[in-house]
């Protein structure tokens, strides 16, 4: 896939109810979407055949949409039987699976109350988000310009299109440093997340990340949470201040994409790959392959 354009893809992609040639599934330039953002979606993976928490993401898309004033046509377990065929149509058993709702192109402008709600979903194989030696012994964080807004402000808890644009600004400004992605503060000057993950920390053997209260609380960073309890580790949701990054001794970020990802440096501040950090990489993966999923059950 490396070099493919991704609107040049092989397969499938399932848009408003029909599988379409992934090079045909295309809108409008006057789509609402693209102006103003009134877009949702979602990230997820499929390990073994099978997309892990899938109704859990599907549940979040549902209630994104609701925060933006809008409904999907199709309810929970449409969108989910769409995801499971699409895949299998695909011919993937491992792969990155992207539910994506918009406001379409009958109305333009700020107000577009007539417009068509349409729903994309796109599979593909993305093995890593970050570049897997890398991974291993820890990526790089810049410390990013942008923050994450006062949710009186923005709608935070939805998993918005719009929410991204200071992602992209922030991920962009430090690829160019050499770092592979940024950690934000949020309005406040609190430490909130990295662009696209939730961020942990540990010190003497106590698990610290932040209050969810501006940003999104992550399936994966509950999932997290989830394991690492079942270990009997000491987790504490509090406000973390930039400056407490200098005593911590490991950090890592989790995320549908980034999975469990340690991280070894945030601009001044470093870290080491530590036992905790590893034991809930190696957590993670079991819980999501289908064998130990249903083991669990």
């Amino acid at each position: 896939m490396a070099g493919v354009p991704f609107d040049q893809l092989d397969g499938h992609i399932w848009m408003n109810g029909e599988f379409v040639p992934w090079k045909d599934a295309k809108v409008h330039v006057l789509t609402h979407g693209l102006h103003y953002a009134s877009a949702v979606f979602e990230g997820e993976r499929a390990y073994g055949g099978e997309i892990f928490k899938l109704t859990e993401h599907t549940e979040r898309l549902h209630e994104s949409a609701r925060i933006l004033g809008f409904k999907i046509p199709y309810s929970v377990q449409e969108i989910d039987d769409a995801c499971v065929a699409l895949l299998h149509k695909q011919g993937f058993t491992d792969a990155y699976v992207r539910p994506i709702a918009w406001r379409g192109s009958e109305m333009m402008g700020v107000s577009a109350q007539a417009n068509k709600i349409n729903l994309a979903i796109a599979i593909w194989q993305w093995p890593s988000y970050f570049d897997p030696e890398q991974r291993l012994k820890g990526i790089r964080l810049d410390l990013a310009e942008y923050r994450r807004p006062d949710p009186r402000t923005a709608p935070s808890k939805s998993k918005a299109a719009g929410l991204y644009m200071i992602c992209t600004i922030s991920k962009h400004a430090a690829e160019a440093k050499g770092y592979a992605d940024a950690l934000m503060l949020d309005w406040r000057g609190r430490v909130a997340e990295a662009t696209g993950a939730n961020v942990f920390f540990v010190k003497d053997g106590v698990i610290h990340t932040p209050t969810p209260d501006c940003f999104l609380d992550g399936i994966t960073r509950r999932t997290v949470i989830d394991l690492a309890k079942k270990r009997g580790y000491e987790l504490v949701e509090r406000v973390i201040m930039p400056e407490e990054m200098e005593n911590f001794e490991q950090c890592f970020l989790t995320g549908t994409a980034a999975e469990v990802t340690p991280v070894s440096e945030i601009g001044p501040y470093k870290f080491k790959v530590g036992d905790i950090t590893t034991t809930l990489m190696n957590d993670y993966t079991r819980a999501v392959t289908p064998a130990h999923q249903a083991a669990a059950e």
